[in-house]
């Protein structure tokens, strides 16, 4: 199953853990330091938390596809370059507390888009723990 993921960045991770919980009707399937997900199954959405600079607005951090296989990523990275995107893969990285595979495109509001597969947990946020799963834009 395919599910569309969306990425916020929050000045208050506990009050939009809560807010989160009522609008969506359920529990998040993951929190830790600086981090919350959402993994619901109807409407299937990955909402993702990112904690922010404390007070800041709610921001888009990047969106994304998670799909079931590695073979779904490649055959994304490769139908994405055929129609002339710029895809930039990424293999067995740690990210948002999960080992992935992943590939990312930019829209033209350079908007960050991944396709990616959650292959494990992870016990760390990711590179350096930036608490960002892209350095760059």
């Amino acid at each position: 199953m395919s599910r569309v993921q969306m990425a916020l960045r929050v000045g208050d991770l506990e009050g939009s853990i809560a807010f989160y919980c009522k609008l969506l009707g359920a529990e998040p399937a993951k929190i830790r330091p600086g981090y919350a997900n959402f993994a619901i199954s109807e409407p299937p959405v990955k909402l993702v938390l990112l904690q922010g600079e404390t007070g800041q607005d709610t921001a888009l951090d990047h969106l994304g596809v998670e799909v079931d296989s590695t073979d779904e990523v490649s055959d994304a990275t490769a139908r994405l370059t055929e129609l002339g995107l710029f895809a930039e893969p990424e293999q067995d990285t740690t990210c948002c507390y999960a080992r992935q595979d992943k590939v990312w495109v930019h829209g033209p509001g350079r908007e960050p888009w991944e396709v990616y597969v959650v292959k494990e947990d992870s016990p760390t946020f990711g590179p350096a723990e930036t608490g960002a799963c892209r350095t760059t834009t």
